[in-house]
């Protein structure tokens, strides 16, 4: 079965990349959507069977690396933590699939769209069913490359190619950290497999590292290199500035890689890797740190962008931040949790807006929307429940896993925890007003299009908005149908078992249950707020934020340029590094290389050779001629050193 739901999307890559054009453009949404549900249905099953019943299995499908003492495997590894994976996976990826049948329509290429889709979920099944980091590393670039070839989709417009690129590099540096995470594990431990890792993971507590001239505990640096990988996959702050961009490709594109792939890689990865992490207090430490940060710092920028997707964008930077702590205060399950739940409901959320586009003709700036919710009420009815779930509002499935993940920072009773939860708290807030901002400004108030626009909104074709439909109902239900499973000790103990591992035995999950009142009610008391705020500012007094804005208007700008790091790496990195080549290529390459050789010596040598020959005429009194000199030159020399004697 599990062979099944990993190869049938690469089988819908391959025809659909090989055959498009004889299947059309119709042939290959339909094959490649149809082999995705049946790999979804087939996880739902494996979910079921591998999390309830305990089926879980490895199995090995051939000898991938043998070089002397190294082998490795071609292996999947199926058990709870990557049942939970597949399911996410398979259902978004194939209701994106179905999604994009009416959503890219109109455009030219679509058999390569949709053999890039089934590309990018195959990449993200091998990394979530790899047994050993290698195979895990070549699903990690796998969904690179696939996020490198949506993004730029479009590939006529310049933004969607400086998108693409910039994910690419930006990922790049994450992977290096990573690869160097990955040989300090083989250097130290003499393996890959994961079944050896776990096993001798603690033969390295104390082992120290050797570098140059200093000693470093083992344990640190591998954890914190792997991290760096995270970061750049999961857009953690540092590593972050590539996602925002990421929105130049096509929507269905930015709800897979925001809900169910690339993205969710980095918290997967620390979640398998668990029994390395716990051994680190220094390396989790620095997790709940940058997760928190991530969650304000994306927080903070999603107040003030004007891009519907962008918004929703920076949101998604912010979840990620709240699961990187859940990871780094050893709620794993937890962090688990909200990736579940978020999948759903950001999908949702990007799936929904993608439908505001198509009604809008791409029109894509919330500043030239407004009073949609009559012209599309189910797309407006779809983007509320999505708000809802990712605000936390009661009963539905971000209440249920966001709160417990603010619960359990202030359960770690540590000085990272407080620090993490007040800043959660605090995303919370940030999180209702730009959620329901993005709901005032699409939706409600006088309609700021032009006329000729506002003629032609209409609601999306079924094919877009079924998948909206069944979205929003794992929005609603998978926080309280799932939550014994991920919160709760016992539940954590039959459907993880081993596939988590936790140093403390999950006690922080224990005592996220009796943490103060005022504590489970800070989030949604922010909730609140947000809303109300968001209301004020944009339903009862347009222009508030306006006047807020000129006010402060250093904050404004500092918040709306993203803090500014695109422009401090272009200052630090960019620049120096197109000065560095400019002189290389004036000085280096022109001045040095090219006088010296092409311009110099092989210059001379060209002139030299033509002008000899032009001594070839092919006349024959021409070389008796030259013969008669070079006699009588040879005559003379004689003569001339003879007399010499």
């Amino acid at each position: 079965m599990a062979q099944a739901i990993v190869f049938l999307p690469l089988i819908g890559f391959l025809i659909a990349g090989l055959f498009g054009r004889q299947l059309g453009d119709r042939g290959s949404g339909y094959l490649t959507s149809g082999l995705l549900l049946v790999s979804a249905g087939l996880s739902w099953v494996l979910f079921v069977d591998v999390g309830f019943y305990g089926s879980e299995y490895r199995e090995r499908l051939f000898t991938w690396i043998s070089a002397g003492g190294f082998q490795i495997d071609w292996a999947l590894r199926v058990d709870s933590l990557v049942a939970v994976m597949l399911v996410v996976v398979t259902s978004v990826s194939s209701l994106v699939h179905v999604y994009s049948i009416g959503y890219m329509h109109e455009d030219d290429g679509q058999p390569r769209f949709f053999a890039y889709l089934s590309l990018f979920t195959f990449a993200m099944l091998m990394l979530v069913t790899a047994d050993n980091l290698v195979q895990l590393f070549f699903g990690w670039e796998g969904v690179g490359l696939a996020s490198y070839l949506l993004i730029g989709f479009w590939y006529r417009k310049p933004e969607a190619n400086a998108a693409a690129i910039k994910a690419f590099v930006v990922n790049r540096v994450g992977d290096f950290g990573f690869a160097l995470g990955i040989f300090a594990v083989y250097l130290t431990i003499g393996s890959v497999a994961y079944d050896t890792i776990f096993a001798e993971a603690k033969s390295l507590v104390g082992k120290e590292m050797h570098f140059l001239s200093w000693n470093f505990d083992a344990l640190t640096v591998i954890c914190l290199l792997l991290f760096v990988g995270a970061m750049g996959k999961s857009a953690q702050l540092g590593l972050h500035t590539w996602l925002p961009d990421a929105m130049e490709g096509p929507t269905p594109v930015s709800a897979l890689i925001h809900a169910a792939t690339m993205v969710t890689a980095g918290v997967f990865m620390v979640a398998r890797l668990s029994p390395l992490f716990e051994l680190s207090p220094v390396a989790l430490n620095v997790i709940v740190l940058v997760g928190a940060t991530t969650a304000f710092f994306a927080a903070t920028v999603g107040l003030v962008q004007n891009d519907i997707k962008r918004v929703i964008a920076y949101s998604t930077c912010s979840q990620l931040g709240y699961m990187f702590v859940a990871m780094g205060v050893g709620a794993y399950s937890v962090g688990m949790f909200h990736l579940f739940t978020h999948a759903a409901f950001k999908a949702l959320l990007f799936l929904g807006s993608g439908s505001v586009i198509h009604a809008m003709h791409h029109e894509q700036d919330m500043r030239r929307m407004g009073g949609l919710a009559r012209h599309i009420p189910f797309t407006y009815g779809m983007m509320v429940i999505g708000t809802l779930a990712l605000t936390g509002f009661p009963l539905t499935a971000g209440y249920y896993s966001k709160d417990a993940i603010i619960e359990g920072a202030f359960a770690a009773h540590s000085a990272f925890g407080q620090y993490a939860f007040w800043l959660l708290v605090l995303a919370a807030g940030m999180t209702s007003f730009y959620s329901w901002r993005l709901i005032f400004m699409t939706f409600h108030g006088a309609p700021r299009a032009d006329h000729h626009t506002m003629e032609h909104v209409h609601e999306s074709p079924p094919s877009m908005t079924v998948p909206l439909a069944v979205l929003a109902l794992g929005a609603v239900v998978l926080g309280i149908a799932f939550k014994g499973v991920f919160v709760t000790v016992g539940g954590i103990e039959a459907f993880f078992r081993d596939s988590l591992f936790s140093a403390h035995g999950h006690e922080i999950v224990e005592e996220l249950h009796h943490v103060p009142f005022w504590v489970v009610i800070s989030p949604m008391v922010m909730m609140v707020l947000g809303f109300l705020v968001a209301y004020r500012f944009y339903i009862h007094d347009p222009d508030a934020p306006r006047r807020l804005a000129r006010r402060h208007d250093t904050l404004y700008r500092f918040l709306l340029n993203k803090w500014y790091f695109d422009e401090i790496y272009d200052f630090l990195f960019v620049r120096p590094a197109m000065r560095a080549g400019y002189f290389l290529w004036k000085s280096g390459d022109g001045r040095t290389i090219d006088g010296l050789g092409p311009d110099g010596v092989s210059a001379r040598v060209i002139d030299v050779t033509r002008n000899v020959m032009r001594l070839q005429t092919g006349y024959l009194y021409h070389y008796a001629f030259i013969m008669l000199i070079g006699v009588a030159a040879l005559i003379t020399w004689f003569l001339v050193r003879g007399g010499g004697v």
